[in-house]
């Protein structure tokens, strides 16, 4: 199977980084923390978020974004941010990709966005300043679907079944 990376530097709310890791359980998409978190793994809301599926994550932390790249240099790192010029769906995801997003207060730090411009992509939005950014789990999820249609949804299942039907009896 084809290796998806979602790494969420310095995530400030319980409640994303626990529906990112549902997104993560349900897709097969690795997962990896670098901290400062603004909570504790063992918050209940983070927990609540994420559900029963913690047991269904392969997740690593990372003391800092240089530990984090320390131990993940041959990965092919896709920085999603709202300062980006080009679109998520433009790019091409190749095996082994890292989909890199910020914190939720202040994004991706802009030192590293400037020293990749060809690896970083946004989300289109409006232009209004009222609506800065879309939510964190909603981007990641996004993301993660993108790039899994890309790959044609490799052991994912693409068809669903009804409880009190037959699909096939119609």
């Amino acid at each position: 199977m084809s290796i998806l990376n979602i790494v969420l530097v310095e995530p400030q709310i319980p409640q994303n980084t626990g529906n990112v890791a549902r997104t993560c359980a349900a897709t097969g998409a690795r997962l990896h923390l670098v901290e400062p978190m603004g909570f504790r793994v063992d918050d209940a809301k983070l927990k609540r978020a994420g559900l029963d599926y913690w047991h269904l994550l392969d997740i690593t932390y990372y003391e800092n974004l240089d530990d984090f790249f320390e131990k993940n240099k041959n990965g092919h790192f896709f920085y999603f941010s709202t300062k980006a010029t080009k679109i998520y769906s433009d790019a091409e995801y190749p095996d082994n990709s890292y989909l890199v997003f910020g914190k939720e207060t202040a994004g991706l730090p802009e030192d590293l966005l400037f020293a990749n411009p060809e690896k970083c992509v946004r989300l289109p939005m409006i232009d209004n300043s009222a609506a800065r950014s879309l939510n964190l789990s909603n981007t990641v999820a996004i993301g993660v679907y993108e790039v899994l249609r890309q790959w044609g949804f490799p052991e994912l299942k693409t068809k669903g079944e009804l409880t009190k039907f037959d699909w096939n009896s119609r």
